[in-house]
């Protein structure tokens, strides 16, 4: 997997069943799904669900709750914008997870 053949995925109607949570969480946001992206953060419960949590939220353009998840996942607020932030997320995910 990488992040061309993860866009294209994008195409199906559900993730990739070998995702772990926090990709399915950026899958789902790829796909406007911003409340199933949610979920899926909410639930991988460490420092990569932590930081598409933040991401997501700073989306939502409430700051204070995604500071709060970047601080929980070790990151800076970026200065980039969503669109490079949600590409080296997901990146980042994939490189982690071996796919």
């Amino acid at each position: 997997m990488d992040l061309v053949r993860f866009r294209q995925s994008l195409e199906q109607p559900a993730p990739p069943v070998e995702l772990p949570l926090a990709l399915q969480g950026m899958w789902w946001d790829g796909k406007g799904k911003w409340e199933k992206a949610h979920e899926c953060a909410q639930a991988q419960e460490d420092q990569w669900g932590d930081w598409v949590h933040a991401y997501l939220h700073r989306k939502e353009g409430d700051k204070k709750n995604a500071g709060y998840w970047y601080r929980r996942a070790a990151r800076p607020m970026p200065e980039i914008t969503l669109e490079a932030e949600w590409a080296d997320i997901v990146g980042a995910l994939i490189a982690s997870s071996g796919l």
